[in-house]
């Protein structure tokens, strides 16, 4: 199984490395993955710096999520990763960024995932 569909497995390990870092209590729900210890939101989005065909990484959004975070002033916590052996990482970059405050986002059709509208940020977006 190549990189790329072990995204979930490479995504959790993100969180799990975040949330020791940033003192976020994890939780599992839709629209975010952790809380800070005062209850705000965060979401934790992280991509490979390149993908194993060249391309670079970028973040997914999704529009629903989005807007629920930004109504309960939520953060997203960025994470830009390099692979390395079958299961392991290198956190290469991270960055905190209020909902409200990331880049104007362009929405397009997600298909039948998760039943919303979604948007690619470009690491260069945030980094």
């Amino acid at each position: 199984m190549n990189r790329s569909k072990r995204a979930n497995h490479f995504g959790t390990i993100c969180e799990k490395r975040m949330a020791r870092k940033r003192r976020f209590d994890l939780e599992r729900a839709s629209w975010h993955d952790a809380r800070f210890g005062n209850g705000t939101p965060v979401e934790i989005k992280s991509t490979m710096l390149e993908h194993s065909d060249g391309q670079p990484g970028n973040f997914k959004v999704y529009r629903e999520y989005h807007d629920k975070l930004r109504r309960a002033e939520g953060w997203y916590c960025f994470v830009v990763y390099r692979p390395h052996g079958r299961s392991g990482l290198t956190v290469l970059k991270d960055k905190m960024v209020r909902a409200c405050d990331i880049p104007l986002l362009r929405w397009h059709g997600g298909g039948d995932h998760r039943g919303t509208d979604q948007a690619k940020i470009s690491i260069s977006d945030i980094f």
